[in-house]
């Protein structure tokens, strides 16, 4: 097996910056072990890809720090046999992770060329269960619908109605909801047509573009 010079770094990264934080998930924190986040960043941040921060990915978007990728994972409780439905692909990290943890995922991304760079990072590093997909994210994607687990990876001022509609039965969504600078972080549990919100923190995240969007 070839060696993996930042697999120490990676090791290091989740317990510092994820178990510290109080997240022992033993499915995730294996997840979080096994992605290799530094192919998931522009070449030439391979280094400062286990940092806790985020980091720019281009066309003014970014990968989001470590710990928030973990705590909102952490917050969807995904199962083995949940479809996943993600907004916003990034440059494929959450979704990899994810992929980790469900049967499939379907991510939504705006931005061809940043939904371009997803596709590639999850073919290089092996993701079979992910498909990327181009379009309003506001909207969801109905054609899959229902989806047991919803994750929103940008700012919205408020949950998209659509992504409510596409949420099964008992299942969960994770968004930042609020303004475009600060947000805070929102658990949503349905049960039948009755909507329970959780709040778990401010978060920053960049805004969610779209019809239910900014």
């Amino acid at each position: 097996m070839e060696h993996d010079p930042y697999e120490r770094m990676r090791l290091a990264m989740v317990e510092h910056q994820i178990v510290a934080r109080g997240i022992h998930d033993p499915r995730l924190l294996e997840a979080l072990r096994s992605v290799p986040r530094h192919l998931f960043v522009p070449p030439g941040l391979e280094r400062e890809a286990y940092g806790d921060a985020p980091l720019p990915i281009g066309q003014g978007q970014t990968i989001s720090q470590p710990y928030i990728v973990a705590l909102m994972t952490a917050l969807l409780e995904v199962g083995p046999d949940d479809r996943v439905l993600e907004i916003g692909a990034g440059s494929g990290y959450q979704a990899a992770v994810l992929a980790c943890l469900a049967a499939d995922v379907v991510t939504v991304e705006r931005l061809p060329e940043v939904a371009a760079m997803a596709r590639r990072n999850l073919d290089r590093v092996g993701v079979k269960n992910v498909e990327v997909l181009v379009g309003d994210g506001t909207r969801g994607r109905p054609e899959t619908a229902p989806y047991e687990r919803i994750i929103v990876t940008a700012a919205a001022p408020q949950v998209p109605p659509p992504l409510l509609e596409q949420l099964a039965d008992g299942g969960r969504l994770v968004a930042p909801v609020g303004g475009r600078e600060i947000q805070e972080l929102v658990r949503v549990v349905r049960r039948a047509e009755r909507f329970g919100y959780e709040h778990a923190g401010p978060v920053r995240f960049v805004p969610l573009v779209g019809e239910h969007g900014w």
